[in-house]
């Protein structure tokens, strides 16, 4: 079955999706007015069983204004499609993503176009791993909770 991740970012929004147990860096959607609309088309169109969405902590595990953007993004998706959507611990994954990148000799210039979709990838790549340890993050419910 396939899952997606989403990176959301001020700018962008990066997108992987699952093919088996692989994750792959699929796109980067401008985040935008479009945005929803363009998310709901590749959701309807990639059928995935359960979308990840990137929660940006602070290294301390709190909160931060980014934080709060990914979770009000996540309940604007939720009340749009009809998908489980998960919240994942993303912490680094967008300096990591960079890292990997730059070590496949892509400079910062080109790294930009798909650097969301790398660090979506490793979102994805982080809830599978965590679903096999039967932990895949946390619903728009549990975030509310506390």
């Amino acid at each position: 079955m396939r899952k997606l991740a989403l990176d959301i970012g001020q700018a962008r929004i990066g997108v992987a999706i699952s093919q088996d147990s692989l994750s792959l860096p699929h796109s980067v959607i401008p985040n935008d007015q479009r945005a929803l609309s363009a998310l709901s088309e590749l959701i309807a169109l990639e059928k995935p069983e359960c979308i990840y969405v990137g929660l940006p902590l602070s290294l301390s595990g709190d909160h931060t204004a980014s934080t709060k953007m990914a979770i009000d993004f996540a309940r604007e998706l939720s009340a749009t499609v009809e998908v489980p959507i998960r919240l994942i611990d993303e912490r680094l994954t967008s300096k990591a993503a960079s890292s990997a990148l730059r070590q496949a000799g892509k400079n910062s210039r080109q790294q930009k176009g798909i650097i969301d979709a790398s660090a979506a990838a490793m979102i994805l790549e982080f809830a599978l791993s965590s679903e096999r340890e039967n932990f895949a993050g946390k619903s728009l419910e549990e975030i509310d909770a506390g």
